[in-house]
């Protein structure tokens, strides 16, 4: 069955814009789509055995391996949704964070159930990989700040590249927070914005490295150990939800190279809390409305991968 590139376009829009927000990774818009696995082996195959086919089988042979009717569109959707969203993501995040981090909240905390169903039957060891996954997405905010500790500018750009880029393959630990916490966020987004080569070309390379190293981990775990890696996704998920809970207060934080704020500790509030403290409205009836939507969206984009994937299987079975 040909693909419906339109379709893969707009899932990698999704995914953009996903990546934009500090909070919320494009890994996870990959899974509720149906596209997360496909997705992983495809940037596996980018490698030394794509010359060996290339030379041996030739160009077509070379597109087939490189799954480049899905990537194509997927990158296309992705790349533009990035540099569009870069404005109105900073804009909203200034105006409007606790109806924005609503939305994203509600829409993480579907994403952990779609993951949870996917996964095979529950078993008593999968604690071990949950309880993993909770910890380390808890931790690497903590860790960050020491990616400024390398010095040279050009070795951070590329470093927090390899780091975002793994990030964002994996559902629920932002790559974007990630760069938030190194105290970079500003940079990378800034320099998206007004093409600044340099930086992007730098960032571009650490996360051709990260793609390279990370992706094909995550397809050998996939293949190998495939419930162990889905409950150690979802404890990644639910350990990023805290940084999703829209009525906090920053405790703790650190001053970037640059003058930045990069924050370390958040005290999570009640509704009625963060108004007493902040004087302002807790927006309730809209953060709540948000993420009814988020989950709603969440649901609905799940329920229509899961009926693609079926028709293809069937399509296939009948050739």
């Amino acid at each position: 069955m040909k693909r419906k590139s339109l379709g893969i376009f707009f899932k990698g829009a999704g995914m953009g814009a996903a990546d934009a927000i500090p909070g919320v990774s494009g890994g996870t818009i990959a899974f509720v789509t149906g596209i997360y696995e496909e997705l992983i082996n495809t940037i596996k195959q980018f490698g030394p055995g794509a010359l060996v086919v290339w030379q041996r089988d030739g160009w077509r042979a070379l597109v087939k391996h490189l799954n480049l009717a899905f990537l194509i569109p997927l990158l296309a959707g992705i790349g533009i949704s990035l540099v569009s969203v870069a404005h109105l993501a900073l804009w909203l995040m200034e105006a409007h964070p606790l109806l924005l981090d609503g939305f994203f909240f509600g829409l993480v905390a579907a994403s952990g159930m779609v993951v949870a169903q996917a996964g095979d039957r529950w078993k008593f060891w999968y604690l071990f990989p949950l309880l993993a996954g909770l910890l380390l997405a808890r931790m690497l905010p903590s860790l960050m700040p020491l990616v400024l500790l390398l010095g040279n500018e050009a070795t951070i750009v590329m470093v927090a590249g390899c780091i975002a880029i793994s990030a964002m393959l994996l559902p629920g630990v932002s790559g974007s927070f990630l760069l938030l916490t190194m105290g970079l966020y500003g940079t990378i987004m800034g320099a998206i914005r007004s093409f600044d080569i340099t930086i992007i070309m730098l960032f571009g390379m650490g996360c051709v490295i990260g793609l390279a190293l990370f992706s094909r981990l995550l397809s050998w775990l996939l293949r190998r150990h495939h419930g162990f890696t889905m409950q150690l996704l979802l404890g990644f998920i639910i350990g990023s939800l805290p940084v999703l809970w829209p009525w906090r207060e920053l405790l703790r934080y650190q001053v970037g190279p640059s003058g930045q704020m990069i924050p370390l500790e958040y005290r999570y509030l009640l509704p009625s809390d963060y108004a007493v403290l902040t004087g302002a409205s807790a927006q309730i009836i809209g953060v709540v409305l948000l993420m009814a939507v988020g989950i709603l969206l969440v649901m609905l984009l799940n329920r229509r991968a899961g009926k693609s994937t079926t028709l293809d299987s069937t399509n296939t079975a009948q050739r």
